[in-house]
């Protein structure tokens, strides 16, 4: 699905080069759930810019789905993005004051989709993220776990190859956070193939494979062998609001508060560079 090779970007806007990313080397395949992880600085922002073709590359090679992408012009890689890739960010990017209904229908009138097919795909992508009842609400009427349910239900309308997700929950409460994770794993478990960014390491063990940037190089590709499951987190956190409780049964039979686990892991570096556990 991502074959990145010897990719590099360097910035050469002020009097000396800044090395953003050097020498990265990755392979994702298709339908697996990979969190990138890092400092400030360490180069997983530029990473994700290559990668969703907001950018291009200063030396390497950057493959989507057997495209090279590393050689396209502007209108080709604007094809590519609204063809193959969704996006989910942290600050969700919806127009406010438009309903869900025609923020998730966006990408497709970009894309050429006549109007009868953009409301009967972005009707069923809201139903699909739990916000059915919710397709005439505007942004300001929604939470903002159901805010970025819009965003992902957005990204999911073009059937893209790939969801790049940038701090998907970082704007959220713990609950909200955990109702989008459960999503994604859910379009995981679905087939969707997803790289997410993330500062927080709970978040990222809730994906297959964790990969870890420093100073704009790859440092550690650490393996999850049982990835924390969303929706048992979900009732570990109680019985939740009603205003929260829209992601199909997920949310049934809620226990008691209790301790959040870690789950384990298989890495070469049981506590890799820079992440504290």
């Amino acid at each position: 699905m991502i074959q990145v090779s010897q990719l590099a970007k360097i910035y050469t806007t002020g009097a000396h080069p800044v090395v953003a990313l050097q020498d990265v080397n990755l392979e994702v395949k298709a339908g697996e759930f990979v969190a990138v992880m890092g400092p400030s600085g360490s180069g997983k922002s530029t990473l994700m810019n290559l990668l969703g073709c907001l950018d291009t590359p200063t030396t390497g090679s950057y493959k989507l789905d057997g495209t090279e992408i590393s050689t396209l012009g502007d209108t080709g890689m604007a094809g590519v993005r609204n063809r193959k890739i969704g996006f989910v960010f942290q600050n969700f990017n919806l127009l406010p004051r438009t309903t869900a209904l025609r923020n998730v229908e966006l990408p497709m009138l970009y894309a050429g989709v006549d109007a009868r097919e953009r409301v009967k795909r972005a009707t069923s992508a809201l139903g699909r993220v739990g916000l059915a009842d919710r397709v005439n609400h505007r942004p300001n009427q929604l939470s903002g776990g159901q805010v970025q349910r819009v965003a992902i239900a957005r990204a999911l309308v073009n059937q893209p190859a790939i969801l790049l997700a940038d701090e998907p929950t970082g704007n959220l409460d713990t609950r909200s956070g955990e109702e989008i994770m459960a999503i994604f794993q859910d379009l995981n478990r679905g087939g969707a193939t997803i790289v997410l960014v993330t500062h927080e390491r709970e978040i990222a063990l809730h994906t297959s494979r964790i990969i870890h940037f420093r100073d704009g190089r790859l440092v550690v590709d650490e393996r999850v062998e049982k990835p924390l499951d969303a929706v048992e987190q979900l009732k570990s956190l109680g019985s939740p609001d009603e205003n929260h409780s829209r992601i199909g049964d997920m949310t049934q039979a809620a226990k008691p508060p209790g301790d959040v686990p870690y789950a384990q892991t298989i890495s070469g570096d049981d506590n890799p560079r820079g992440e504290a556990r």
